[in-house]
């Protein structure tokens, strides 16, 4: 397939910046545009036009949204330092750091490969976020960069048309709806549609060319009726048929409707000077045309997060058939069909783009839920899907009391309201009204709602809130505290046991905790801190003796001390360090199981207890301690038993599976208990194993059931 070569000129670019004041400025666009025709020398693209042709459109694309001239800037030298061998500083020195700092953006974007696939979308995700955070117009470069490749989408095979097609649907058009550009937006898709089902494209423009003719005529006469109803009433306005995109009546036939029942195939678009004459207008419209049911909404006293204000309504116009009526000022028609950034075009010093751009941050929703996901600590998977679900896909706007409004997605409950609004407002909550009712905390918002949060400074969150929220960073927010209070609360009972212990072999406390004690001890189990030291006592993981040892080499052992060598192949799997003879128990409270690390404790008549060297019930017992160790020269053909719980995300019985997976290792069970909790099951398991080899291997196969979430062993 071939097309006819773009012929477009820097004066085809030149003409259409009639906005900007400043010849100054249009002298700067002229030289980024010599510049980079310079370096792209010799580079063709592969629908055999010179390159510089498609920076030049893509600079055309941003003059219709309005873009300013340093955006048009970074547009002409958008794939300069990628392709060319032009440096950061080179660019600096012709161009200032802010066009540089502009490309530098884009350029970041253009080295991702864009993919639909979940590892490629993380990147792509996480990279959007650093152009935002730099400035938001990296991005809108970015768009109109891709505009401009779509538009020239035949020139590439086909499975790569189909590829490029799908990341432009299902990534760069949301994202501009979201800034706003209804222009691009709209072209992507349906651009995007017409490389990824052709069929059903040509099909639909077949059917709008069919009834073009009478729907002209029907808005034709509809608008004259509306032009004279308002003129009567003294309303300057413009008015103008508005087309539907291709994309728009696709989505609306893929949900099962016919082409002849889309009736906002015939709309209108009616521009007023002021805020009041639009409330004016509608009224003077519903007076003679009878609106539709449940089809009014109002943009202007509630705009969407991306700013877009006007007002809808469906009426019954001429000869029965219904019109699609917006109406709304100059300004407002502005932001919806360029988008906010259009304004930073009309600001003439550096102060007002500043606080241009300030007010976009607060505004665009979209942007700081973004960053506040990459604030979260979260995995891959949570990231794709909070991205995916909660700011690209359905979301609601719930209101304060005060009318503050919040965007949540779609499902959420007050609980991610209350740590929307604050992260303590979350963690005090105790109940919450919505519309004036109390309602459950699993209650599902609704968009419009107007809730409040009860709360108590000395309310704390509960884990049964983790089934509740529907966000992934409520979650997060919520786990985050249970797991700090759980750290904090490990540090303090391994501060207080430790002490114990240094009290008992009358240390001094204060000399113990000295800088060189502590970084000796960090050095010895690579730990980083005393507060490390202290949660590793208080988790069991280091028993308190272990750690006090490190500085003083007490000699706990009781028994005589008897120089002999250790001895060798005894028919036992226990050997105990320079005694030949004695009794051996395992413990009952950690279950010691061939392989695991233990230590043995001297009692008093029944020889010595062996147990896992991190079993709490050490920390309580005197220091009768001995070193044993398991005897390898020996393969045990006893079994030994151990007890494990295992955590299920689910509430049927998997009783029977778990039975099958111990079974297929030959590993005999003494006891299974399933215990039921609200959302979840948990099954005991009292199993005998030949050792910790075996053990691991069970674990590791029960861990790919998807419905167990967590396996560890219990310690009593």
């Amino acid at each position: 397939m071939t097309k006819e070569k773009n012929n477009t000129t820097i004066e085809d670019l030149i003409v259409r910046l009639t906005y900007l004041d400043s010849d100054l400025e249009k002298e700067k666009i002229r030289k980024a545009y010599l510049f980079a025709k310079k370096k792209h020398l010799g580079q063709y693209r592969k629908s055999g036009e010179e390159y510089i042709i498609h920076p030049l459109n893509v600079g055309i694309i941003l003059t219709s949204i309005y873009a300013d001239s340093e955006t048009i800037e970074a547009a002409l030298l958008h794939d300069v330092l990628e392709d060319t061998d032009c440096t950061k500083e080179e660019m600096e020195e012709e161009f200032g750091s802010e066009v540089t700092k502009l490309v530098l953006g884009v350029t970041k974007l253009s080295k991702i490969h864009f993919s639909t696939e979940n590892e490629y979308l993380i990147d792509y995700y996480k990279k959007i976020i650093v152009g935002i955070s730099e400035d938001v117009r990296a991005i809108i470069v970015k768009l109109a960069d891709r505009l401009h490749n779509m538009r020239t989408l035949w020139a590439l095979p086909v499975e790569k048309q189909h590829k490029i097609a799908k990341e432009s649907l299902e990534i760069l058009a949301p994202i501009a709806h979201h800034l706003g550009i209804h222009k691009i937006k709209s072209e992507l898709e349906d651009l995007s549609l017409r490389y990824l089902k052709p069929d059903v494209f040509y099909d639909i423009v077949e059917k709008l060319n069919n009834t073009k003719l009478e729907r002209d005529k029907t808005v034709m006469q509809m608008m004259n009726e509306v032009t004279n109803l308002l003129t009567n009433h003294d309303i300057v306005h413009e008015i103008k048929g508005r087309s539907k995109s291709i994309y728009s009546i696709y989505n609306k036939l893929n949900k099962g409707k016919k082409f002849s029942d889309i009736y906002d195939l015939l709309a209108l678009r009616i521009i007023v000077n002021t805020e009041q004459e639009c409330y004016l207008a509608l009224g003077i419209i519903h007076s003679k045309f009878r609106p539709l049911p449940r089809r009014f909404k109002d943009y202007i006293a509630m705009p969407k997060p991306n700013m877009y204000q006007s007002l809808h309504t469906t009426v019954f116009g001429l000869d029965g058939y219904l019109f699609e009526i917006q109406i709304r000022t100059h300004d407002m028609d502005e932001v919806a069909e360029n988008g906010i950034a259009s304004h930073w075009a009309y600001k003439e010093n550096k102060d007002a783009k500043a606080n241009m751009q300030s007010t976009t941050e607060q505004k665009l929703q979209f942007f700081k839920s973004i960053m506040d996901l990459k604030n979260d600590k979260m995995s891959s998977e949570d990231f794709v899907h909070s991205v995916k679900d909660e700011v690209l896909n359905n979301n609601i706007y719930v209101f304060t009391p005060k009318g503050d409004i919040f965007e949540l997605p779609k499902g959420a409950t007050p609980i991610d309201f209350a740590y929307k609004v604050h992260t303590k407002v979350g963690e005090t909550m105790v109940g919450a009204i919505v519309n004036n009712n109390i309602v459950p905390l699993n209650y599902e918002l609704k968009n419009n709602d107007i809730v409040k949060i009860n709360t108590n400074k000395n309310s704390t969150p509960s884990k049964e809130w983790l089934n509740i929220a529907k966000a992934t960073q409520t979650k997060n927010k919520i786990r985050s505290y249970f797991s700090k209070n759980e750290k904090e609360n490990y540090i303090e009972r391994g501060k207080y046991n430790l002490e114990k212990e240094l009290r008992k072999r009358k240390l001094s406390i204060s000399e113990f905790i000295k800088d060189e004690n502590v970084k000796k001890i960090c050095e010895n189990f690579k730990l980083n801190s005393l507060d490390d030291i202290y949660l590793s006592a208080g988790n069991g993981k280091i028993s308190p003796n272990t750690i006090i040892n490190v500085i003083d080499k007490y000699e706990e052992v009781v028994a005589p001390k008897i120089v002999k060598a250790i001895p060798k192949n005894l028919d036992t799997d226990i050997i105990v360090s320079g005694i030949d003879k004695v009794k051996v128990n395992l413990a009952n409270c950690c279950n010691p199981i061939y392989g695991d690390d233990i230590i043995g404790y001297i009692t008093k008549g029944n020889g010595i207890s062996v147990h896992r060297r991190n079993c709490r019930n050490l920390e309580t017992l005197e220091n009768r301690i001995v070193p044993v160790d398991w005897n390898k020269d020996i393969v045990p053909d006893k079994r030994y038993l151990t007890l494990i719980l295992i955590y299920s995300n689910i509430k049927d019985n998997k009783m029977a599976e778990i039975v099958q997976k111990t079974s297929m290792l030959n590993i005999n069970i003494d006891s299974i208990k399933a215990i039921p909790k609200t959302d979840e099951m948990i099954y005991e398991l009292g199993i005998y194993v030949r050792g910790l080899e075996q053990l691991n291997k069970l674990i590791l196969d029960l861990n790919k059931l998807q419905y167990i979430y967590n396996i560890e062993r219990l310690m009593r």
